[in-house]
């Protein structure tokens, strides 16, 4: 998938684990795991937004388009 999901680094660089991300925004870890892996077909820019925001990031850092 030429999409990439920059979402664990950016965990780690703010020191966050992924369940307090899933809290912080209101969405399960299961949903969250879903998105972290590439596995989601979508991502709802609400979601996207709050992940912003509690991450304090661009929709640019956590998605990445790469030519395969």
């Amino acid at each position: 998938m030429p999409i990439l999901i920059n979402l664990d680094k950016i965990l780690e660089d703010r020191g966050m684990k992924s369940n307090e991300l899933a809290e912080k925004i209101g969405i399960t870890t299961a949903n969250l795991s879903i998105l972290k892996t590439g596995k989601a077909k979508a991502v709802r820019f609400s979601t996207l937004e709050a992940i912003c925001e509690a991450l304090d990031c661009q929709p640019g850092d956590i998605l990445e388009y790469t030519k395969n």
